[in-house]
């Protein structure tokens, strides 16, 4: 009698991402849905087109329809209903991106206590805007897949929410909205600590044999480093919420296991596409900053301890992960805080190669320059890169990050001197080149740009 009854007073609900002042991605087919009583019919009227759309609440009540989206535009209301009416007001249709990663990501505008983000306050100040929405998903940790998430809303663009909002996201997203002249919806999942494989699903990881999975028996100590933790708990919940791509800035804490990330995190981009079944929408990344990570636990240096190589697998995994873009950092690393304060270049060179790659804007550069090949005359080692439009320049500074070896596999620093789009590099104490290296340390300030100053990457032309 009590499931009678229970069944019978179920209003229909809708997860915690659907509120009031959301965003909905533009000329798309996106996703609905929720629950209501088992059985029961349901309705969603949008005020748009004023187009009925039905479906039937299954076993689990559960619910799901796809709605059709006009360009941008809005607000509008959204009516759902069982017998009763859940109404949605204030509705943008626009651009909508997922931002997703660890403490760099997380970093509010107003920054963390006793770091800064350089130059926020002004723009807190003017950042009233009711045509970006922010929305944060909660921190949770969970062991297992959660249905939704913990309670939140969808907020206007204005001082007080724009200060404890992703900075990088918040910078990506205004000159987004800047030049699209649309609503941006930024959806802000991420987690500061966090691992890439807390942010995948069981059954990815069971092909990573390296990665110990949670057990029952573990269920209370998951954190936010756990595999799946974070999967489960923060990114499950909003699956299947219409995008139009992702940004993410992780690696910190995977920085001691290059070599394992660089098959993992293509790994990740793969299953968010799978998941988010709209085939490979664009997904943008940052390469982690320079600084001493000998400064933290456990303290090591030297070897693959040297975080150069973890964005040098991070600018591999590039080949590996169609429709994506990474952004370089080299330029504005901190050596002695792991979360540099320069959030505004970080935010626009992520929102440049969206304008770009995405939005199919010309007239402007949108990508770092990368390794290309190297060749080997002599005692010179010539490299050319990728995505150089208008040559390399080191504006006014000296190359002084080079090395070169030779079969002794022994890297000595080496004279460096551009060539249009090429650098061409050598030492007296190598006369057989068979390898460069260039700003492959572990805290680097990088001295080669493209002309429209985006940074080159570090790089290695080894495999040592």
């Amino acid at each position: 009698m009590l499931l009678i009854v229970s069944d019978a007073l179920a209003q229909v609900k809708m997860p915690s991402i659907f509120t009031d002042g959301m965003v909905l991605q533009q000329q798309a087919k996106v996703p609905l849905w929720g629950w209501a009583g088992k059985g029961k019919n349901v309705s969603v009227k949008c005020s748009w087109n004023g187009e009925n759309y039905q479906a039937k609440a299954d076993k689990d009540g559960k619910w799901k329809v796809f709605v059709n989206t006009p360009k941008a535009g809005g607000p509008y209301s959204i009516k759902i209903s069982d017998g009763q009416t859940l109404t949605l007001n204030d509705v943008l249709i626009g651009e909508v991106w997922i931002l997703g990663g660890q403490s760099n990501m997380e970093m509010p505008m107003k920054g963390f206590r006793s770091q800064p983000v350089y130059g926020s306050n002004d723009a807190i100040l003017h950042s009233k805007n009711p045509n970006i929405r922010l929305y944060v998903v909660p921190r949770a940790r969970e062991f297992e897949a959660k249905e939704n998430s913990k309670p939140s809303v969808w907020k206007h663009a204005e001082p007080e929410a724009v200060a404890n909002f992703s900075a990088t996201g918040y910078y990506f997203g205004r000159l987004l909205q800047d030049l699209l002249q649309v609503p941006i919806g930024l959806i802000n999942v991420n987690y500061g600590g966090s691992t890439a494989e807390a942010w995948m699903s069981r059954e990815e990881l069971a092909a990573f044999a390296d990665i110990k999975l949670p057990e029952q028996k573990d269920a209370a100590k998951v954190d936010n480093r756990t595999p799946t933790a974070l999967y489960n708990g923060m990114l499950h919940p909003i699956i299947g919420y219409g995008i139009k791509g992702a940004v993410f800035y992780q690696g910190e804490s995977n920085y001691d296991r290059p070599d394992q990330y660089q098959k993992l995190f293509p790994a990740l981009v793969k299953e968010w596409r799978s998941e988010w079944k709209q085939g490979d929408f664009p997904f943008y990344y940052v390469q982690i900053a320079p600084y001493n990570y000998a400064q933290l636990p456990p303290y090591q240096s030297g070897g693959k301890f040297n975080s150069a190589y973890l964005r040098d697998a991070q600018r591999k995994a590039l080949d590996a992960i169609p429709n994506a873009g990474m952004v370089s950092l080299l330029d504005i690393g901190d050596e002695k805080s792991i979360h540099p304060m320069h959030k505004k270049p970080v935010g626009e060179r992520l929102a440049l190669l969206a304008l770009g790659k995405t939005y199919g804007m010309k007239g402007f550069g949108y990508e770092s320059p990368l390794l290309d090949t190297m060749e080997v005359t002599g005692s010179i080692a010539k490299i050319k890169f990728k995505n150089v439009h208008n040559g390399l320049s080191t504006f006014g500074h000296d190359l002084v990050n080079f090395e070169i070896c030779g079969k002794d596999r022994w890297f000595y620093p080496a004279k460096a001197e551009i060539d249009g789009n090429e650098v061409l590099v050598s030492s007296p104490k190598v006369k057989e080149p068979v390898a460069v290296r260039y700003a492959f340390k572990d805290f680097v300030v990088g001295e080669l740009f493209s002309t429209e100053r985006l940074p080159v990457s570090s790089f290695r032309t080894d495999d040592f």
